[in-house]
């Protein structure tokens, strides 16, 4: 693994808008020199390195669905900040198996041992355009003898094919919270990925969807009878929210219901107690943390590296933010490696249960948020 320059392509913002990522200039906060996507670095990676990613990923994702079930077998859903009257509907909705797309680990990894499991974007995970469409574009334009780890696209299709879903069309809901245009041009992507599958979509903002009560069913503003429905709303808001009570009871979700557990901080610290020691995973509690010397602590609910606190010999360092009152997990503090002064995160795709891809995110900071660039990768073909 190695962080190598270039240079960018003629034009490169109006062929990366062409190709979905519209939003790459609202992605970043105002006032940052460097664009969001950077295609003037780029990391080359060894066939061997990324078939061992291949293999660690594929491992950890069937741990997270073992501590899944760890959890509903147990009854831990307070430990995950889940309102107790949802407990049983999370139950029911990983017992009926309700259908799932795809995911993304943020993974800490230097080249040089196992990757580290940072936490898993199972709900309402982006990153996706620039991971599966625009980066193999750059490919294919600036160095079309190598390889690229991404088979996101053709596995979205795939799945999208396999899914069983109620009859009729399948709802795609965007919000209009967001003001970047990220979620509507993700919620694009996937919308076409589906009916390339041979489905039929209806595009939703998740704030026209009504509840009739007379027939107890949602319905957009059409008055069509939504069936299925994939959002990128988080379920903590669904819930939180007073059709939530309905959304667990009605229509077929995807992200599932039960994903709740997976997109939850807490996980990490179910993970480590069910495989302690293990390659992949950092030491994680719930209670404090214990006698860790360096560690973080992480909202169970927090986004974008928001509400975080990192200590260690000599840093105590915070991120503004709102996340927290639902409680922490403290995870032992690695640093991210650091390449010319960058430090990377690799976002690990998995769709339905396969590993499918990369995307990295780099910053100067300890901490990946909103201020990060989106660079692209290759395998050397020699490597």
């Amino acid at each position: 693994m190695r962080r190598e320059h270039g240079t960018p392509r003629d034009g490169w913002e109006k062929t990366i808008e062409s190709q979905g990522l519209a939003y790459h200039r609202a992605a970043h906060p105002e006032g940052l020199a460097r664009p969001y996507w950077d295609e003037s670095v780029h990391y080359v990676f060894s066939l061997e390195e990324i078939e061992s990613l291949e293999e660690q990923v594929e491992e950890l994702h069937g741990m997270c669905l073992q501590a899944v079930d760890h959890v509903i077998t147990t009854g831990r859903f307070a430990d995950f900040a889940i309102p107790e009257w949802a407990h049983e509907e999370v139950a029911r909705s990983w017992q009926r198996r309700d259908p799932y797309v795809y995911a993304r680990f943020d993974l800490r990894y230097d080249g040089t041992g196992p990757a580290k499991l940072l936490e898993y974007n199972a709900d309402t995970p982006t990153a996706l355009v620039e991971s599966s469409v625009v980066q193999w574009f750059w490919l294919k334009d600036t160095h079309p003898e190598s390889d690229q780890w991404n088979s996101v696209h053709e596995r979205l299709v795939d799945r999208w094919k396999e899914v069983r879903l109620p009859p009729g069309p399948t709802h795609f809901a965007w919000t209009s919270l967001d003001e970047t245009g990220e979620e509507a041009m993700t919620l694009a992507y996937l919308q076409e990925t589906a009916e390339l599958a041979g489905l039929g979509t209806i595009a939703v903002a998740m704030e026209d969807i009504g509840w009739d009560a007379l027939n107890r069913r949602f319905v957009d503003l059409e008055e069509r009878m939504i069936r299925s429905v994939f959002k990128l709303y988080p379920w903590e808001w669904m819930l939180d929210e007073p059709f939530g009570r309905h959304a667990v009871r009605h229509s077929t979700w995807i992200e599932p219901l039960w994903k709740t557990l997976l997109s939850n901080k807490a996980l990490l610290a179910v993970l480590w107690e069910l495989f302690p020691g293990h390659q992949n995973l950092l030491p994680a509690y719930l209670d404090g943390p214990r006698d860790m010397s360096a560690y973080i602590a992480k909202p169970l609910l927090g986004r974008e590296g928001a509400s975080m606190r990192i200590v260690a010999p000599g840093m105590d360092l915070e991120t503004p933010g709102e996340y927290g009152r639902e409680g922490y997990m403290y995870q032992a503090f690695e640093a991210l490696p650091e390449f010319e002064g960058q430090r990377p995160v690799l976002g690990a795709w998995v769709v339905a249960d396969e590993p499918a891809g990369l995307g990295i995110r780099e910053t100067t900071g300890l901490i990946t948020d909103d201020t990060s660039s989106f660079v692209p990768h290759r395998i050397h073909p020699s490597e």
